[in-house]
């Protein structure tokens, strides 16, 4: 498990822009109580770390999600490596995600993406798969994020 932390962390850093810095106990953390999370690749190809509304987690995103909704799934980051790009590696992480959501009776799918420093990207992908925009914010680090949700039938 060790080196795939270590692939975690690498694979982070290099999108910290995109997402936001992790330390080893951070991560470590995230993982234990993620209500799913998936590493491809040993961690090189990608990540997807997804939290219940009910982690204990002091994320202003995620915070944002808790003051608005009762029962919901976070996606804290999702990250693909440069190298496995538009292979569909990120729709077949949110698939797999949201197969267990409806097998366990979860409904709303939740998170945001920045769009200051944007992520074009990713909010592309995201409204193509149906999210929907709920708001937007400017943080205390001075990114602007939208808060973005999906309702999982």
């Amino acid at each position: 498990m060790t080196d795939v932390i270590d692939n975690l962390l690498a694979l982070n850093g290099a999108h910290e822009v995109e997402t936001s810095a992790l330390t080893r106990p951070a991560l470590q953390a995230l993982l234990a109580q993620a209500f799913h999370w998936a590493a491809p690749g040993d961690g090189r190809d990608g990540l997807l770390i997804a939290l219940d509304n009910q982690a204990d987690y002091d994320s202003p995103n995620f915070l944002w999600f808790t003051a608005r909704h009762a029962r919901f799934i976070y996606i804290d980051r999702i990250i693909v490596a440069q190298h496995a790009r538009g292979a569909g590696l990120a729709r077949g992480l949110y698939g797999d995600l949201m197969a267990k959501m409806r097998e366990l009776g979860h409904k709303l799918l939740v998170c945001e993406v920045n769009l200051d420093p944007p992520n074009p990207a990713s909010l592309a992908m995201h409204l193509a798969m149906g999210f929907e925009k709920l708001g937007e914010t400017r943080l205390p680090n001075g990114k602007t994020v939208a808060y973005l949700a999906l309702h999982v039938s």
